[in-house]
């Protein structure tokens, strides 16, 4: 099981880096299918979806490809209004499928859009800031790298539970040392690239700052997937990755870390 969890990390780890590298439309159709994909995993976990993709969620997966095109467009003007029109259009099946779909259906529904396919796409946005070719990579060190580093430090010290009732192994030992790594390794991930940046001021600090931020975000993202699966009694969303479950299993911490990375290389500049 080890094994087959490393080596499909690796090969996985592998595919990201290679889109990230090539950006353009080779990292936007990665996104946009893995995005689809998770879509597809929190509905059929939340029951949405029961063998087959039905007209609520096919509304909700346009959607979801209809923001993409505007993203790759670098339409952000109209990126809200997009989000605005697919609920509109979920609500009309709602309505005039009545009583075919149940509220909390129609809900599930939208966030699917705004918490996988949203929150990936900020992977895309920040590749093409300014320097985005450098600053993208600290979704990665924030999320695997905590990830990575608050398991080593739970082991070793873990004593206080950070989450007992939802995540009974992770520690507050462990969130303080994969947050601690993760400044750590934005500072030396600063420190290495610092003279490509086209934008001055003290990398080296404004790295580790977001790399500590992040990393406690990640962990949120962590927790709140394991949460929805706890909620709905399954193991895992899928078995698309094996040794991992599916996107959602691996990409759970990158999903809301992204759009924070996003957010502070953008005012940091």
């Amino acid at each position: 099981m080890f094994v087959t969890r490393l080596i499909s990390g690796i090969v996985l780890l592998a595919i990201l880096i290679t889109t990230i590298c090539l950006s353009g439309p080779v990292l936007f159709i990665f996104l946009l299918a893995i995005s689809l994909i998770g879509m597809f995993e929190l509905y059929r976990a939340t029951g949405i979806v029961k063998g087959k993709v039905n007209l609520l969620t096919a509304v909700s997966f346009l959607g979801a490809v209809v923001y993409y095109v505007f993203v790759y467009l670098h339409m952000q003007d109209y990126l809200l209004p997009v989000l605005a029109a697919a609920m509109i259009a979920e609500l009309f099946v709602y309505v005039f499928t009545y009583p075919r779909y149940h509220a909390d259906e129609v809900m599930t529904a939208f966030f699917g859009i705004v918490y996988v396919a949203v929150c990936l796409s900020f992977i895309y946005q920040t590749r093409e800031l300014p320097d985005g070719e450098y600053t993208v990579w600290l979704i990665v060190i924030c999320s695997w790298g905590c990830d990575t580093m608050a398991y080593v430090f739970g082991r070793l010290f873990g004593k206080h539970k950070m989450a007992p009732v939802l995540s009974p192994k992770k520690s507050v030992e462990g969130a303080i040392g994969g947050a601690a790594s993760a400044a750590v390794f934005g500072a030396i991930y600063a420190a290495v690239i610092g003279r490509y940046l086209q934008n001055a001021g003290n990398k080296i600090l404004v790295f580790a700052l977001i790399g500590a931020v992040g990393a406690l975000i990640s962990m949120v993202g962590d927790l709140a997937a394991s949460a929805i699966k706890r909620n709905h009694d399954i193991k895992d969303y899928g078995k698309l990755i094996p040794g991992h479950g599916g996107i959602l299993d691996r990409f759970d911490s990158v999903i809301i870390t992204a759009p924070i990375i996003y957010l502070l290389a953008y005012a940091f500049g």
